[in-house]
């Protein structure tokens, strides 16, 4: 969930609000949670919390410390928990680092998307290249222990040069993770996403405009370069790919990110959120005004759910177990239909098995991996 100009600054801001209403279904949440495992104490801690899906760091740091303390009371965390916190690297949303380090922050990701001014303005990014490092250099003088950056690649009318000196550039500043992304230009309105109950908030007329126009300058022959020569030379840093998207110095592996994949449950809560059970699937509404007047009377948001079966769980597991650079038991393979299905991976190169009898992707498959998922599927 984004909430922008005058609803997130000023007179009209909705932040006292929103996080008013945040409180609340964490408290609701909690007390579903005390009602079917009994009290924290009596239930595994909370290994790491995320606050992101937008530009959190404009929430007043006091704002940030109250959600962190409903957070350790109601749901408990473990000793060293991981704090991630998402923010832009402009100055005027990045923060004061300082007092995130203070009310627990131990992550931050910087959504730098490119490390080029040319670039950034095309995306219409509000930073440039120098808030980028700004905003490295300040989070570690705070003492912040991890730093990650997310950048883009295939952007519209890219150049391979251009996506060879941001990642030289992001890799100068030495961040302890990064996270790299095709740029996709999807339409939620079209995939059903954005009504009463969705989850994504419509498309704006100009937004529309701009992904139709982009769409047709973004080529997969490049992506496909990009995503390789970032493999090879991240791999050359001393960065792990261990997963898709994701590299990081030994010990920096995302704990939050390797949830998602390793089909952890997970308690979410926002306009927007993804909440997992290990068995039921469950969202709430992207809409603000929705979700604000229901936390108002003590309701819960609206939102959906669904119930995951035994078959799609075990393709779910399978699918994401095969993100990760440690891949799936060759044993999973063994039955048919999926026995046909990576032999031929296995020609086309698209996976491979490791000495300790274990599927992973190779480069190759990594950037095919969705001709495959839909086979498992």
């Amino acid at each position: 969930m984004v909430v922008a100009g005058a609803a997130a600054r000023g007179p009209r801001s909705r932040v006292a609000s929103f996080v008013d209403a945040l409180v609340v279904e964490l408290e609701l949440r909690a007390d579903a949670l005390d009602a079917r495992f009994g009290p924290p104490r009596r239930r595994p801690r909370l290994e790491s919390v995320y606050l992101g899906g937008g530009t959190p760091s404009l929430l007043p740091a006091d704002e940030l410390e109250r959600i962190l303390t409903v957070v350790r009371t109601r749901y408990g965390l473990t000793a060293r928990p991981e704090i991630t916190l998402e923010a832009n690297p402009g100055p005027d949303e990045r923060g004061d680092p300082t007092a995130l380090r203070r009310v627990g922050v131990t992550r931050l990701s910087l959504g730098a998307q490119s490390l080029d001014d040319t670039e950034l303005r095309r995306l219409g990014r509000r930073h440039r290249r120098a808030d980028v490092v700004d905003a490295m250099a300040g989070a570690r003088e705070a003492g912040i222990p991890s730093l990650n950056l997310d950048l883009l690649y295939d952007i519209p009318d890219g150049r391979f040069g251009t996506w060879m000196a941001t990642v030289d550039a992001a890799l100068a500043l030495a961040p302890d993770h990064l996270s790299l992304y095709a740029l996709t230009l999807d339409d939620p309105d079209a995939e059903g996403l954005t009504g009463e109950g969705g989850d994504h908030l419509p498309t704006t007329a100009g937004a529309r405009r701009w992904r139709e126009a982009a769409r047709p300058r973004q080529d997969e022959d490049r992506a496909a370069g990009q995503y390789h020569h970032a493999v090879v030379t991240l791999a050359a840093a001393g960065y792990r790919g261990y997963e898709i998207s994701n590299w990081a110095r030994p010990g920096h592996e995302s704990r939050h990110n390797l949830a998602y994949w390793r089909r952890r449950p997970h308690e979410a809560v926002g306009p927007g959120a993804h909440a997992f059970d290990g068995l039921t699937r469950r969202w709430n509404a992207a809409r603000l005004d929705g979700y604000v007047a229901a936390l108002a009377d003590d309701r819960l948001p609206p939102g959906g759910e669904a119930v995951t079966d035994a078959a799609a769980a075990d393709a779910e597991a399978m699918i994401l177990g095969l993100r990760l650079d440690t891949g799936i038991p060759l044993a999973a393979a063994s039955a048919a239909p999926l026995q046909d299905h990576f032999v031929w991976a296995l020609a086309m190169e698209l996976v491979d098995v490791t000495p300790d009898d274990r599927i992973v992707l190779t480069t190759r498959g990594r950037l095919l991996s969705n001709e495959l998922f839909a086979r498992l599927i």
